[in-house]
């Protein structure tokens, strides 16, 4: 449905062709539509009047009264000119610069009257002044309505040259309500609107531009709030009513548990924690249902993940189906196909690896036997992708990491099968709860929220560059034990740009304090070739090394118990997700274990809060809430999540959790009532998302 706000912004009055490509360019403004939803990101009280002695070069946009006294006309160069006027009130005297229009302003401004001015103080030398200020006679002012609350725009160099400033684009969006007004078709059906007492999607906007009050403000930016919260929630939750009604899937019968039931009372040589077996159950429930299992597994670092995906690969198994675990890296592929061999061991269970350093011969023998249906379960990279990998009746997929792997990476394998296979995606990365009922709202999803018993506590310290030979010291006792250590860089090779620590001078620094005989290290890094890799990492599984000095290819996939000290080099430069899954490589075994923030002497307070966090919590969720109240929400492409693009102007994912929650049960009743939205008071629901929707792939069938 085409209307006047998908007109392009080139044609609204004040614009034109050039304006237009800047705004294009610079804010994405590409239609009225754009610019009406390009909101002020904050207000200034223009019912506020400062005295002139109370103004200083770091307040922001202030209001003064007073009158002038006299002007100046002094030259600049090439012909310019500068204005400076001087205007005061009983305090005190405040210079007023203007470089254009000099003649124009000194003719209309009267020292007898008495004016507002506003604008932004600032200081050359010790004088503070406000340049090229908007000016108003008081009478005028004082006569006039006047919203009370400023907006401010965003707005960049680029266009500030362009003279499309924040007052600028304030005068576009001035016009363009007046142009649309009583043409902005509403977008929440009445009922709606009225149960929840919303204000109209038009006086909303008229609001958030140009406030009568605070109060009123408020509400605008709730409807706004309200509608793009609750949209997210209506086109999720009807994915998901639609996949589950729609999608076939195998049935895997609880009385083929013989693999299962072998490993589980043979094999696993520890109980499952009660997280484990509820989730378990959760999955089975999925399995025996004639519906496609569509499962998102959270689970902290060390919480028995692997453990799962696997009891699930071998119910497929059971069944006479075949499986496959996709992960995003060679060594976190190596490392599931060492520990699930482990298990395995013993039972009627083909299992392989397939990655990219698979040599020609072995890949044409795994290939082989995937089509005869020999290969029960494979374990790969994106090896296993490409079009050659062909399955013989591919009836479970396990996707770990999987925010590591686009949408249509992990589409390919469904694709390989007739009926797709039952899917389970695994993230060791917890995500925060307002964050997964967007990104994941169209999933079923499970947590294991309870580590195996035995873990050790990881003791968290931060330390400073000055601390250095402390922590050598310490690092030397842990050896001394018999105890390894990891080092971790954000960095291979030193960078002009970034002041960080980087690994070729942190494997020179560290080789000096810990030399050979006495010392063994050991390097990782991306840049190695595979079979490098696969070395490095197997003489320090075998205690050959004493140091393991990385970059973060050890973030996921590492597993040697006997590590049971963290270093991270350089920790500012990490985010906090990061952070903790580097710390999750170690206490993984008996011994205490410890993890070392080391950092520059002066911090950031951003920097500062992400380590005090660290220090202060081991809880994977805490540490995710604490990353989105710090970060905001980030890039939500739903292309490379759940397929839908989350284009937030007005909510905030780390603030409005519990709206979110709110409108989440809305839309799950009225979709209860109302499954394809075909009753009439539902038609503007309908209209809405379709045109959300226009031009998008539903990847809603395949997470």
């Amino acid at each position: 449905m085409h209307t006047i706000l998908d007109t392009e912004i080139t044609y609204l009055p004040g614009v034109g062709p050039k304006k237009a490509a800047l705004l294009n360019e610079e804010l994405g403004i590409q239609t009225f539509a754009d610019l009406l939803f390009h909101f002020p990101y904050r207000y200034i009280d223009r019912s506020k009047f400062y005295k002139i002695s109370e103004l200083h070069k770091d307040l922001p946009y202030i209001q003064v009264k007073g009158k002038f006294t006299h002007f100046e006309t002094s030259s600049i160069g090439k012909g310019r000119k500068k204005l400076t006027g001087y205007f005061g009130d009983e305090t005190g005297i405040v210079e007023i610069i203007w470089f254009q229009s000099t003649n124009w302003i000194q003719s209309s401004l009267k020292k007898t009257s008495e004016y507002v001015i506003f604008g932004k103080p600032t200081s050359f030398g010790n004088q503070i002044n406000i340049v090229h200020p908007d000016i108003e006679d008081y009478n005028k002012w004082q006569n006039k309505l006047v919203n009370a609350l400023y907006p401010q725009y965003s707005s960049t160099e680029k266009l500030n040259q362009s003279y499309l400033n924040s007052k600028a684009i304030q005068k576009l969006v001035d016009t363009l309500l007046k142009k649309v007004k009583g043409q902005i078709y509403e977008t929440l059906p009445v009922y709606l609107r009225t149960q929840y007492n919303l204000k109209s999607l038009e006086e909303s906007l008229f609001e958030i531009h140009f406030p009568t009050s605070v109060a009123i403000l408020n509400q605008a930016q709730y409807r706004i709030k309200f509608e793009e919260l609750f949209y997210i929630q209506l086109n999720l939750i009807q994915a998901k009513q639609r996949r589950k009604e729609s999608s076939v899937g195998f049935v895997f019968d609880r009385s083929n548990d013989k693999l299962v039931k072998e490993c589980f009372f043979r094999k696993i040589p520890f109980d499952l924690t009660n997280a484990q077996t509820r989730v378990l159950q959760e999955i089975r429930q999925d399995l025996i249902s004639g519906k496609q299992m569509n499962r998102l597994l959270q689970g902290d670092v060390g919480s028995g993940k692997t453990l799962v995906a696997l009891l699930t690969a071998l119910i497929a198994i059971d069944n006479g189906y075949q499986a496959c675990i996709m992960a995003p890296t060679e060594i976190l592929a190596q490392q599931h196909y060492r520990s699930i061999s482990k298990f395995l061991d013993g039972l009627d269970v083909n299992i392989d690896l397939l990655t990219g350093s698979v040599k020609k011969k072995a890949r044409t023998r795994i290939h082989e036997q995937l089509v005869s249906g020999k290969l029960n379960l494979l374990i790969g990279t994106h090896a296993v992708i490409e079009d050659t990998v062909v399955f013989n009746n591919l009836g479970m997929v396990v996707i770990d990491e999987q925010h590591r792997f686009g949408v249509e990476q992990r589409a390919k394998l469904w694709k390989k099968n007739n009926l797709p296979p039952h899917i389970m995606i695994m993230t060791a990365t917890p995500i925060p709860r307002t964050l997964a009922m967007t990104l994941y709202g169209d999933l079923d999803v499970s947590v294991i929220d309870e580590l195996p018993p035995g873990r050790t506590k990881i003791i968290t310290k931060h330390f400073k560059d000055s601390d250095r030979l402390r922590v050598f010291g310490f690092i030397k006792k842990q050896i001394a034990l018999g105890r390894q250590t990891y080092v971790v860089f954000p960095l291979i090779s030193e960078s002009e740009n970034m002041d960080y620590k980087d690994l070729e001078d942190g494997v020179e620094g560290y080789s000096r304090a810990f030399p050979i005989p006495d010392y063994q290290i050991s390097v990782l890094h991306g840049r190695m070739k595979p079979d490098q890799k696969e070395i490095s990492m197997n003489i320090f599984e075998k205690g050959q090394t004493d140091i393991m000095i990385a970059t973060t290819v050890v973030e996921v996939g590492v597993d040697v118990p006997n590590a049971s000290l963290m270093i991270i080099e350089s920790a500012e430069r990490f985010g906090l997700s990061q952070l903790h899954q580097l710390r999750g490589r170690v206490g993984r075994g008996s011994d205490q274990s410890y993890c070392f923030l080391m950092t520059g002497e002066k911090l950031s307070e951003s920097a500062y809060n992400r380590i005090l966090c660290m220090v202060n919590s081991t809880d994977g969720f805490e540490i995710a809430e604490t990353d989105l109240k710090l970060r905001g929400p980030g890039d939500l492409e739903g292309k490379q999540q759940s397929g839908f693009t989350f284009d937030l102007k007005m909510a905030n994912l780390s603030r409005d959790g519990q709206l979110l929650q709110y409108v989440k049960d809305i839309a799950t009743e009225i979709l209860e009532k109302d499954p394809e939205l075909t009753e009439s008071e539902n038609h503007v629901l309908a209209v809405q998302l379709k045109e959300q929707n226009k031009g998008k792939i539903d990847f809603s069938k395949i997470s």
